[in-house]
């Protein structure tokens, strides 16, 4: 009998990239799953599950795989699954860290363009049949080149989206503690050693880093107001870097122009969440300033197949034997 691999959730029938890669040498399901829960009864025997991001996988699941040698997150983000329990039990963890860099890279950059050069602001000013048809109606704008652009996070799709703002003439710095010395000169960006250093001179901040302890709610009312008068924020990362509260009062009070956030620290969003409420809502202050998407950025055809592809071929290597790669719990 060939060993089990499970796709747990978001990727479903035809799972014509996963048998492409592993048919030869496995019997590959989808169990479909909108909650851990749902897991109960499919995943036991599993040799290897590929994880996406709709479910958490916890120590509740983990204690009942008899035989799994590898989860894969398919994604760059892990903090969905409880790596250091799946340590403990003997089972790597890995992801795929370089499926979609260039994707989500555009897409901050993206964000960054429609907020910073008034096309969203307009485009939803111009529809009503009242409405004044005038450039001032997004005013004031500033020129891109010369403006700071701040990227928390230098890893892969950080670096990506900092060599784009550096192509539009932005002056590029980062925060990173974990970047090694000198990375900075070999790029032509400049370093901040504190995120209250980076929040003082950005005009522009692109959040591109892990969800972890030293990350979680990083931007927050005091890191806000420490920002320029008039600036943005951008977040493709993940929705708890960000307190939503904190950056609903900022967009409100006028102290940020505008924001685009593709992640929410609850996906679907509660209706409650104040930044949802404000998006959703024409009579709030900051409803023309603010870009919500439903964690997209990560989206394009190729992009997606390389994430299932990338996470199959890791599965399919501890099938033969051989070691993972991307391994972040061990």
């Amino acid at each position: 009998m060939k060993p089990l691999v499970v796709v747990t959730d978001f990727v479903g029938e035809p799972l014509d990239i996963e048998r492409a890669v592993l048919g030869s040498e496995a019997e590959v399901v989808a169990a479909g799953a909108l909650t851990e829960g749902d897991l109960a009864g499919k995943v036991e025997e599993a040799r290897a599950l590929l994880v996406y991001h709709f479910i958490s996988v916890t120590d509740a699941t983990l204690a009942r795989l008899k035989q799994c040698k590898l989860i894969v997150r398919c994604g760059a983000g892990t903090d969905n699954v409880d790596g250091k329990a799946a340590a403990a039990r003997g089972i790597p963890l890995a992801n795929v860290p370089d499926y979609g860099t260039e994707d989500v890279a555009d897409t901050a950059l993206g964000l960054m363009l429609s907020l910073t050069r008034g096309t969203h602001r307009l485009n939803m000013q111009g529809r009503p049949l009242d409405s004044a048809w005038h450039y001032k109606t997004a005013a004031p704008l500033r020129r891109l080149r010369g403006r700071v652009f701040g990227v928390v996070g230098l890893g892969r799709i950080g670096t990506a989206a900092a060599l784009r703002a550096k192509a539009f003439g932005m002056d590029v710095v980062f925060y990173d503690p974990y970047v090694r010395d000198g990375f900075d000169k070999s790029l032509g960006l400049r370093r901040a050693w504190s995120i209250e250093e980076l929040m003082k001179q950005s005009h522009v901040v692109s959040l591109h880093c892990p969800l972890t302890d030293e990350t979680r709610r990083i931007i927050r009312a005091e890191t806000l107001s420490l920002m320029p008068e008039g600036s943005y924020l951008v977040n493709t990362a993940r929705g708890d870097v960000v307190d939503t509260k904190a950056l609903a009062d900022a967009l409100a009070g006028g102290k940020l122009a505008g924001a685009g956030i593709d992640v929410l620290p609850q996906e679907p969003p509660s209706p409650d969440d104040a930044l949802v409420k404000a998006w959703r809502d024409p009579r709030h202050p900051a409803h023309e300033r603010l870009i919500l998407t439903p964690h997209a950025a990560f989206y394009t055809e190729e992009g997606l197949d390389d994430m299932r592809r990338k996470g199959c071929e890791n599965v399919l290597r501890v099938l033969r034997g051989e070691a993972p790669r991307n391994v972040v719990n061990m």
